[in-house]
């Protein structure tokens, strides 16, 4: 019986076009029950050549093609030669209009055995290989017809072609988008295939006889389905440029707990959370002026100027009627409350503020006595000193649920999201986290934590209606700011 080195040889004979005899030698081989380490064997050897780092950072112009697809749906590209893959990634799916749901992997060749990198999924996963993270664009690629394969989705199979049209020798700042045609495929449609059908039906202007058969006759349903305003033949350069000017975009620099949540999802190839740490405001001040700190801790002033020394609790716990009224009425929940607003279990806005003056350090309850904490009488009437206690308390919570609600909520706050926008980019991120709905595992999480409690009384939540805040409020992403730069 042949070694198990013999058996390699005889293998990569057969892969070159070996004679009978060897042919026989390797089905004894196979046979033998040494299938495993064969193959084992060449997929150790078949590492990606790469190139030396060059000394001159050189352009390219490189055709981007999504395979199969017809008619064509291409990129035209201008790449940086120092480009690292997970960056080309991000180029890729920005270029194209992926939602970078799904993993990836770029290779040497078409073939799908063909010498591959390893993203961090990969090695977490157990596999042995080149790492992506290590590899430079102009590594692969040196001169025109060069090309690189890029697979997103292994389900769905989008394969992608880069192909160096031409050489630039001007370095590059920055990708860019020079040219492109069709539109992206919707994420999940099944691959070229159910693509196709898509696009026919929306071609033909929604005809139920072209309908996806994926759909079994609803119409309805695959409205409600596919992207909005998706047409197949839209293609527009600047969309192209604007999404991958926040690709491209790099993130404010982050430590602590928020820091290895951004690893962690780097890691899986997840952009989410970069993204939004990318955005410009992110990159905004992170201090307030005394008027804007007057301004947002208003609330919680307003409920220590109430309790004042220190208030009797009734027998039940809650804060005495003359009490809930004067917070009300002060903090602007009675121009919108249904009802009396005075007392406290039928009046959740007023609670919601005593919960979190509490979980913020500022009240504590003993024998039955609701009273200012040793910070807050500190702090006094000095609004900077209140705003710096409750920056240096965020985010709130012990639990590994609590505090990773709250850190997504200072990120998309401080990001200059209008307060609207809040909890479904939350919830997004909660999601890519690897949190779910109770109700099912398919549904990401509610965004509700006691740190977006707080954010939506800096918010001014207590003068609004059912705390419906809108816009953009400077000051508060300030102040998430703070607290994400704090660590």
């Amino acid at each position: 019986m042949a070694e198990p080195t013999d058996v390699q040889h005889l293998v990569k004979q057969l892969m070159a076009g070996a004679g009978p005899e060897e042919n026989r030698a390797l089905l004894d081989a196979l046979m033998s029950g040494q299938v495993s380490s064969i193959f084992e064997k060449l997929k150790r050897d078949e590492a990606p050549t790469l190139r030396p780092v060059p000394t001159e950072i050189r352009g390219f112009r490189v055709g981007l093609h999504l395979h199969g697809a017809k008619p064509p749906v291409w990129r035209r590209l201008e790449l940086p030669g120092d480009l690292s893959l997970p960056r080309l990634h991000d180029v890729i799916q920005a270029a194209m209009g992926w939602y970078d749901s799904h993993l990836h992997r770029f290779r040497t060749g078409r073939d799908h055995r063909s010498p591959h990198f390893v993203t961090h999924f990969d090695l977490d996963e157990g596999e042995d290989g080149t790492l992506e993270d290590d590899v430079r664009l102009d590594q692969l690629l040196t001169e025109t017809g060069d090309e690189l394969w890029y697979e997103y989705d292994f389900g769905d199979g989008w394969d992608h072609k880069l192909v160096v049209e031409e050489v630039l020798e001007e370095p590059l700042s920055r990708a860019r988008c020079t040219g492109g045609r069709m539109a992206c495929p919707p994420e999940d449609c099944g691959g070229i295939g159910g693509y196709e059908e898509l696009a026919a039906w929306v071609r033909s202007g929604y005809d139920d006889a072209e309908l996806p058969g994926v759909f079994d006759d609803d119409a309805v349903r695959a409205h409600d389905w596919l992207p909005r305003e998706w047409h197949p033949d839209h293609f527009d350069v600047e969309e192209a440029n604007a999404a991958l000017a926040i690709a491209v975009a790099e993130p404010v620099a982050v430590t602590g707990e928020l820091a290895g949540l951004a690893e962690q999802l780097e890691r899986r190839g997840i952009r989410l959370l970069r993204e939004v740490l990318a955005r410009p405001l992110s990159h905004g001040p992170a201090v307030v002026t005394d008027d804007e700190a007057t301004r947002v801790i208003e609330t919680y002033r307003t409920f220590l100027d109430v309790i004042g020394d220190g208030v009797a609790l009734t027998a039940a716990g809650y804060l005495p009627p003359s009490v809930v009224e004067q917070v009300a009425e002060r903090s602007g929940i009675s121009d919108w409350w249904i009802g009396k607003a005075n007392r406290e279990d039928l009046t959740y806005p007023v609670a919601d503020i005593r919960t979190t003056a509490r979980a913020l350090g500022l009240v504590s309850v003993r024998k039955g006595r609701l009273s200012p904490t040793a910070a807050a009488i500190r702090c006094g009437h000095d609004p900077k000193a209140l705003w710096s206690h409750i920056v240096g308390r965020l985010p709130l919570g012990t639990k590994d649920a609590e505090r990773q609600s709250g850190w997504m909520a200072l990120a998309v706050a401080g990001s200059g999201v209008p307060a609207q926008e809040w909890r479904s980019e939350i919830s997004d991120l909660l999601f890519a986290l690897g949190w779910r709905s109770r109700h099912d595992r398919f549904s990401p999480p509610p965004a509700d934590s006691a740190t977006l409690d707080v954010i939506e009384q800096l918010a001014g939540a207590s003068r609004v209606r059912w705390r419906e805040i809108t816009g953009v409020d400077f000051a508060v992403a300030a102040t998430a700011r703070a607290v994400i730069r704090s660590g």
